[in-house]
């Protein structure tokens, strides 16, 4: 379906059902704050909007329109985190994230308005021929940050502990995807460029080797799953820019099933911290004694995290390893040890938290109820069925 302001395929046709199912979920996830009354219809007022910004960022046809909405998705997520955070640092972590995108941002304004004047069209279906590289890192920049792609990274981590537990699935859900759907829709102008590809392909791998070892020495559950996210987002990197059609074709499955089990993860943390009051593994230790009904969904979340069989990420993790070793042969060395890794930091999330003896302040044994698991069901189902109707995602 298109049209001069709007137009829906199969790009951004999974990507708005993606930002409605999580918000769905995202309220669901919100009862401690409905129960202490603190500003909750507030905050249901923001997602709304942040809805609305996030709808019109992949429905658009236009360059310029799709940056405002861009842009405009920071103003709720920036409420979130600075009304709702945990912490007097969510406002350092708040200027972290505005002041990185923001400054990023720039360069791609001025490139989408070089565009205008010198093609005087900014439909996303057009072709624009132009061989200048400072247009090329101008359109790159602020989707590389995004993302984020590795030394640009920092602000996601901070965002990611000081922020509720809605504005984290949020975040690793669907506003990390705007930078690959940006990505996705210059594609066509980075033909041009394929040696800058092939370097920003190698540094981005290496960047997630760098972050998946440092995953294994965190002791905080939010911030090792933040830079899980980092982590998985340089493979996506990695394939976008093979310009190949399973590359590509992987990358957006990736950013999907990471969208959907990055964010089922965090919700895991936020139902140990409702009742630990504590993100430290240090204390958030033998699980399965405390909240052993939990144990299966954190089984199930790190196991999909790990690309297992039967998740959405083991069919991009394949497409992209394919995609990527056939650009570059030497290559298969960063990715067989970023997937091992990953399948490292993975068991020591799940084994740190799960195993061994929990704190000697918990005393009384905590069940769940059945809203936890219903919103642990709604992230993992579509995170394996979706492997069922693989002809459907290619």
């Amino acid at each position: 379906m298109f049209n001069n302001l709007i137009f829906l395929d199969n790009l951004n046709y999974l990507l708005i059902l993606l930002v409605f199912w999580i918000s769905f979920l995202m309220i669901m996830s919100m009862s401690l704050i409905k129960m202490n009354n603190n500003f909750y219809k507030l905050m249901i007022f923001m997602i709304f909007f942040m809805n609305i910004f996030l709808f019109f960022s992949f429905f658009v046809n236009n360059y310029l329109y799709f940056y405002i909405f861009f842009e405009m998705s920071l103003i709720p997520i920036s409420y979130l985190i600075l009304g709702w955070g945990y912490q007097p640092e969510r406002i350092m972590s708040m200027i972290y994230l505005l002041f990185y995108t923001l400054f990023a941002s720039l360069p791609l304004l001025m490139s989408f308005l070089f565009m205008n004047f010198f093609f005087k069209s900014l439909f996303m279906m057009n072709f624009y021929n132009f061989n200048n590289s400072l247009i090329y890192y101008g359109l790159m920049v602020a989707f590389l940050v995004k993302m984020p792609m590795f030394l640009v990274h920092m602000w996601l981590p901070k965002a990611h502990v000081e922020a509720p537990v809605s504005g984290s699935m949020i975040l690793a859900a669907i506003l990390l995807k705007l930078g690959g759907y940006g990505i996705l829709r210059i594609l066509k102008f980075l033909l041009l460029f394929k040696n800058i590809n092939l370097f920003f392909m190698i540094f981005s791998v290496f960047g997630g080797l760098l972050i998946s070892l440092n995953c294994l020495r965190q002791l905080d559950l939010k911030m090792l799953i933040a830079y899980s996210s980092v982590s998985h987002m340089s493979m996506v990197l990695g394939g976008l820019f093979t310009m190949t059609y399973w590359g590509i074709n992987g990358s957006f499955l990736m950013m999907i099933g990471h969208g959907l089990c990055s964010s089922g993860l965090f919700c895991l943390a936020n139902v140990s911290y409702e009742r630990l009051f504590s993100r430290s593994m240090l204390i958030n230790k033998g699980l399965m004694n405390f909240m052993p009904s939990m144990t299966l969904w954190w089984f199930l979340l790190c196991s999909s995290n790990m690309s297992a069989p039967l998740s959405l990420n083991l069919i991009s993790e394949i497409k992209l390893i394919n995609s990527l070793m056939s650009w570059f042969i030497l290559i298969f060395i960063l990715i067989f040890i970023l997937c091992f890794f990953w399948a490292s930091y993975s068991f020591y999330l799940y084994s740190m938290s799960q195993h061994g003896i929990y704190y000697s302040m918990i005393y009384s044994f905590c069940n769940n109820n059945q809203r936890e698991y219903l919103i642990m069901f709604f992230h993992w189902f579509p995170l394996n069925c979706f492997f069922l109707k693989m002809l459907f995602m290619f």
